[in-house]
């Protein structure tokens, strides 16, 4: 691991008290190329935690507040008519982007928008780039999407659809801090005034150079031969409505990847994929019957637990 990179670590739990867990998932996620998703309660640290990444990788940072009311043009953009000038006889239409054209994109609370807005975002985290009035218009990179969401059963959501949730290479939660975490934060200075503070640790250039790297980080047959068998144990399974799907398997190992290479590593070892397999299998995993008592925790640890290793 580079000194810089171990700086952003080291800076972000600064700020995010007891979640260093969280913060690695974020960063494995961000060098995998990938998109995150942030489930939880309001007011555990969601918000703050994009602000910090954002801050200390200096990222072109932008925030979405998803309401009801939000239009896809809010976030991609619009044309708007320019009257006649001196320098053209003739008015024309000028393009005004919207906030997705940035480099970090923070959605917050994701699902308390109506699916039509929701999907805006769609061809933006597939393609990383945006088609407008006929126009395609590229995204500046490196790219990422940090989407927040308050639990289902809240007043004013709408669920995420499949093909939303598939875009997102991981889900996690902050869940509440620890006794000493939180005693930290109740006596220590208000968050935002760290981060308004926070220097960036690397720069962009630097950032992309490492996601290069990280798709370079080798992986054995041996364990293309144990992805295989965790992704048809999902679709034999009789505990899920359906299994893993082929773009899951390379988010799996692109994740792992990612884990192996903030290991310091340059090939992954089952542990990694067992490691990011809760990140990037509890929001595609649907269980069905009895199954769905469970939560996503215990659902992937049985699913660790029925896979043998190579």
């Amino acid at each position: 691991m580079s000194q810089n990179l171990s700086n952003v670590i080291k800076q972000a739990e600064q700020i995010i008290l007891g979640k260093p867990l969280q913060i690695r998932f974020a960063l494995a996620c961000l060098l995998a190329r990938g998109h995150l998703l942030i489930e939880d309660l309001p007011g555990v640290g969601k918000t703050t935690l994009a602000h910090v990444l954002a801050h200390t990788l200096g990222l072109q940072f932008q925030r979405i507040q998803f309401t009801s009311d939000l239009l896809p043009a809010d976030i991609l953009g619009v044309s708007v008519y320019q009257r006649p000038s001196a320098d053209s006889i003739s008015g024309e239409f000028k393009f005004h982007p919207g906030p997705i054209f940035a480099q970090m994109i923070l959605a917050d609370e994701i699902n308390r928008a109506t699916p039509k807005a929701q999907s805006a975002l769609l061809e933006a985290m597939e393609e990383q780039q945006v088609t407008i009035e006929g126009k395609t218009r590229p995204l500046p990179s490196p790219f990422f999407v940090i989407a927040t969401q308050n639990p289902a059963h809240q007043i004013g959501t709408f669920p995420l659809p499949e093909s939303q949730l598939d875009r997102f290479l991981m889900r996690i939660q902050m869940g509440y801090p620890d006794a000493r975490a939180e005693r930290g934060l109740l006596s220590g200075v208000d968050r935002r005034e760290i981060i308004a503070q926070l220097h960036p640790q690397m720069e962009s250039s630097e950032l992309l150079a490492m996601q290069k790297r990280v798709r370079e980080v080798f992986v054995s047959p041996v364990l293309l031969d144990y992805v295989q068998a965790i992704l048809r144990h999902t679709r034999e399974s009789a505990r899920y409505t359906h299994g893993l799907s082929p773009r899951a398997g390379l988010a799996l190992l692109s994740a792992a990847r990612a884990w192996s290479f903030l290991d310091g590593r340059n090939a992954v070892i089952p542990e990694d994929v067992q490691a990011v397999l809760p990140g990037v299998a509890s929001h595609r995993l649907q269980a069905i019957g009895e199954y769905s008592k469970h939560n996503s925790d215990v659902l992937v640890r049985d699913l660790i637990e029925a896979v043998a290793i190579p």
